[in-house]
């Protein structure tokens, strides 16, 4: 069956009888005789026929629908994709708005901190040994000198020991040489004295002389002879006492130099004692115990860390800010610490004089130092006040600010969608943000996390 004309279809069949009857008998399978019957009458039956106008429109419309469905179906697929991909759909109860108004905004820098005990004290073994047991484990509160650890301080005891020893031996060699200087001092001044009364004899022997020659009963010599010898004691006595005096001052310093060994004795005696005393390991005030090093029969080196003890009643807060923050951090400035929804007031402590990784590092003291809501390693902002600004542009702080400069934030239109527009952002509290540019009073701007449409500039609201 074949169409042979587009104007007028018709149906047309070849004559059959130019087909041998084994080639009928071939296609129809039920016999030659059948297979004759059936040519004959397909021959004799009318060769042409017209079809209808409802037939052929029937067919065209068919036609076209083959072709123009499968197109329609791929463009709005094409459509949906397009689309689809261009703007995405968000719930609007998963996502914060807040809406731009005029207020006043305490200015504050913001900071990232940790919660720290207000001390936090490490204990490092004195000496070299070894630990013997240990007294606590981490979480115990314990009080002022009650011991942690026992490290084995035999040798320790022997050296403090030698060192008293030492000490008590220079302090009898000094008692045994002020003992010697005394005895050669005072056979010194004997001496002197021994010659003082020689000298006064020869003066008197001298006065003897000049009043025999005054009568003519003595000698001009016999005077210079005991002019001479009076002379000549005295310079021995003036000798003496010069050698008593150099003896004297020898002494001294000998004996100034075994006082000053025997002070340095006392140090190292007083020092490994007190060496003796910390190598018992006992807490220094009472605390709560946050690591201790428990492992028995260890060896322990001099310096090395064995227990760590922190006030877990009272912290403070170690906090970190951007450098270009630096001049705007100075101790004695008041401070907001926010801890989920409880704000901890406070000031500015130290502050480290170099920054370290682009961030300046100070640390903040509260006034309620011993909250409930405080625990160790905790992460709270922090904002340190630097003035008020009066009747600006505003919205809500959120996770989407970090400094002052330029944002990408979504706003809501008049359309029911979200829309990114940039905004430039100034200073801001723990509570608002001041806007630069980019935003108009009242409206709606979302202030929730976005990351998910970074790559999209308009954004339906379901």
């Amino acid at each position: 069956v074949r169409q042979v004309s587009e104007r007028r279809p018709i149906v047309r069949f070849r004559t059959l009888t130019k087909i041998a009857p084994r080639d009928i008998s071939a296609h129809y399978p039920f016999g030659t005789t059948f297979g004759i019957i059936y040519g004959i009458r397909i021959i004799t039956r009318k060769m042409d026929k017209e079809i209808s106008k409802k037939q052929q429109m029937r067919t065209r419309a068919v036609a076209i629908a083959k072709i123009a469905v499968p197109v329609v179906l791929g463009l709005g697929a094409l459509l949906w994709f397009v689309n689809s991909v261009s703007t995405k759909t968000v719930r609007e109860s998963d996502i914060k708005f807040s809406t731009t108004g005029r207020g006043d905004i305490d200015v504050t820098v913001n900071a990232s901190g940790r919660v720290a005990p207000a001390f936090e004290e490490v204990i490092n073994s004195p000496i070299a040994s070894r630990i013997v047991a240990v007294r606590h484990r981490p979480g115990d509160v314990v009080e002022a000198g009650t011991p942690l650890l026992v490290l084995d301080l035999d040798a320790a005891r022997v050296a403090t020991d030698k060192q008293a020893d030492q000490l008590r031996m220079k302090r009898l060699e000094l008692r045994q040489q002020e003992s010697n200087d005394n005895t050669a001092l005072s056979k010194l001044q004997m001496e002197i004295k021994v010659g003082d009364m020689k000298v006064r004899r020869l003066e008197a022997e001298l006065r003897n002389e000049r009043y025999l020659d005054s009568i003519g009963s003595g000698t001009t010599d016999k005077v210079r002879e005991a002019e001479f010898a009076l002379q000549s004691e005295r310079l021995q006595q003036e000798q003496l006492r010069q050698q008593y005096a150099n003896e004297r001052d020898v002494r001294r310093a000998a004996a100034d130099v075994k006082r000053l060994e025997i002070e340095i004795s006392e140090k190292e005696a007083a020092m490994a004692a007190r060496t003796l005393d910390d190598a018992e390991i006992r807490a220094p005030r009472r605390a709560t115990v946050t690591s201790i090093f428990s492992k028995i029969g260890s060896v322990v080196n001099q310096g090395q860390e064995l227990a760590v003890l922190a006030d877990l009643g009272h912290y403070k807060i170690d906090a970190e800010a951007a450098d270009a923050y630096g001049s705007k951090i100075v101790p004695g400035y008041r401070a907001t610490v926010r801890i989920g929804a409880t704000s901890l007031e406070g000031m500015v402590g130290n502050v480290a004089p170099v920054s370290a990784n682009g961030l300046v590092s100070f640390t903040v003291t509260l006034d309620n130092d011993s909250c409930e809501q405080l625990r160790p390693g905790l992460r709270p902002d922090v904002y340190v006040s630097q003035g008020l600004k009066s009747e600006v542009l505003r919205i809500t702080n959120g996770s989407y600010y970090s400094r002052p400069g330029n944002y990408s934030l979504f706003v809501r239109t008049d359309e029911g969608t979200l829309e990114r527009r940039d905004v430039q952002l100034g200073a801001a509290n723990m509570d608002y943000v001041e806007v630069v540019s980019g935003l108009r009073e009242g409206e709606q701007v979302v202030i929730s996390d976005m990351s998910d449409f970074n790559k999209q500039n308009i954004i339906s609201i379901k």
